[in-house]
């Protein structure tokens, strides 16, 4: 059994070492668009990992600014709220490995109830595939811990990419950005959306302009 693993990315210039290793004989391709840019700065500080609140109200103005309509920013909100769900990533398998010891029925085959839910939410879409190798094992090891959680993560993370008002790729570059920032640095989604983004179109340039986004976020300064 696989277990979700990754070596510790300590500065930004470490990620862009990593994020390099991606890019490899990608086209340089087009810069970011003026509304592209700007949700991808929303989403980095509104995300709850930096959450400035001068920054973010900053933020707003320059998107609305920029042309991107109301549901777009909503959209992008959003989208970076799903962030706590990490903490579900890096801990689900950990506890399904630990608590196999003290609950048998946690090894055992999957029940109806779960199974039809891995059939439903998981089933053969490819995306999985590219999410297991950077997440191995978290998806068995939700389901079999709390299906209602299992059901709650895939029905909440699925809200803002179900409409279409902020681009895919665009929703894929924020999402990167997000997972990239300093005070988060969470590697395995970082790579997981930047793959996306590049299956969808993105160029090198605008691959490593989300990514200076990202690396220019504020710390996070608390909200009164």
């Amino acid at each position: 059994m696989h277990k979700f693993h990754s070596h510790t990315i300590r500065t930004v210039s470490e990620l862009r070492i990593e994020a390099e290793k991606l890019l490899i004989g990608v086209p340089e391709g087009d810069p970011l668009d003026l509304v592209a840019r700007s949700l991808v700065d929303l989403g980095v500080k509104a995300a709850v990992t930096c959450l400035d609140i001068e920054s973010l109200d900053c933020a707003l103005t320059e998107a609305f600014k920029a042309g991107a309509s109301t549901a777009q920013v909503q959209e992008t909100i959003a989208l970076v709220s799903g962030l706590g769900v990490h903490s579900l990533m890096a801990s689900s398998y950990r506890l399904l490995e630990k608590a196999k010891s003290i609950d048998k029925g946690l090894r055992a085959p999957l029940t109806i109830e779960q199974q039809t839910l891995w059939d439903k939410y998981i089933g053969d879409d490819p995306y999985w595939v590219g999410f297991e190798q950077e997440v191995p094992g978290f998806l068995d090891a939700l389901l079999r811990l709390s299906p209602q959680l299992f059901r709650g993560f895939h029905e909440y993370c699925a809200i803002p990419w179900r409409s279409g008002t902020v681009p895919a790729v665009s929703k894929e570059l924020i999402a990167m950005a997000s997972d990239a920032t300093p005070t988060h640095r969470f590697v395995p989604g970082m790579r997981l959306h930047m793959r996306n983004a590049l299956k969808l179109g993105a160029g090198r340039r605008t691959i490593l302009e989300a990514l200076e986004i990202a690396a220019a976020a504020p710390e996070h300064s608390g909200v009164g």
